[in-house]
């Protein structure tokens, strides 16, 4: 059965269903940077260790990820959903950053990571990496990612996921 034979409330209704970490993807490329809400998260190999996320082809943060090379993975504890709400905003799915050189994005502090892509303080967890490669995939692109630097900011909490928050992602576009 090919998938134009499914009805697309069924098919987002089932990929809604795949449990998927929530977090915020920080790119910069220049003095430009930004950060966007992503569920669509994964490790894809261990020697290098390879971070797999996709991101629309229409976003800023596939620009700034393409031209800067590298992007940042940031975690959140699940008590604390009130940043995705933040970075995904209809139609952009990211926040710019204001240029002012307040060390902030939407109001939230960040600061460099070793690729001088944006890390949130407020992370319970972040990854750095490098992107390695790069597939179009249609209307996303999947960016893999040599992981560079790390960090564990607090290592008690239970991490967001998809399921914590009432935001659904995935599926067939909705027009």
């Amino acid at each position: 059965m090919s998938e134009t034979s499914l009805p697309d409330e069924l098919v987002n209704r089932v990929t809604w269903k795949i449990p998927n970490a929530l977090a915020l993807v920080g790119s910069r490329a220049g003095d430009e940077r930004n950060a966007m809400t992503t569920s669509w998260i994964t490790q894809l190999s261990m020697e290098p260790v390879i971070i797999g996320i996709g991101v629309e082809n229409t976003a800023v943060t596939h620009r700034l990820i393409t031209d800067g090379g590298s992007f940042t993975v940031n975690l959140w504890d699940a008590e604390n959903t009130r940043p995705f709400v933040k970075f995904s905003k209809p139609a952009a799915y990211e926040a710019v950053d204001d240029g002012t050189g307040s060390g902030t994005l939407n109001g939230w502090p960040v600061y460099e990571a070793a690729t001088g892509a944006p890390v949130f303080v407020d992370s319970a967890a972040w990854m750095d990496c490098e992107v390695r490669h790069s597939v179009n995939l249609g209307t996303h692109t999947l960016f893999m990612g040599e992981l560079v630097a790390a960090g564990i900011n607090n290592d008690d909490v239970r991490l967001a996921s998809m399921s914590d928050t009432r935001m659904k992602y995935g599926g067939v576009k909705r027009h």
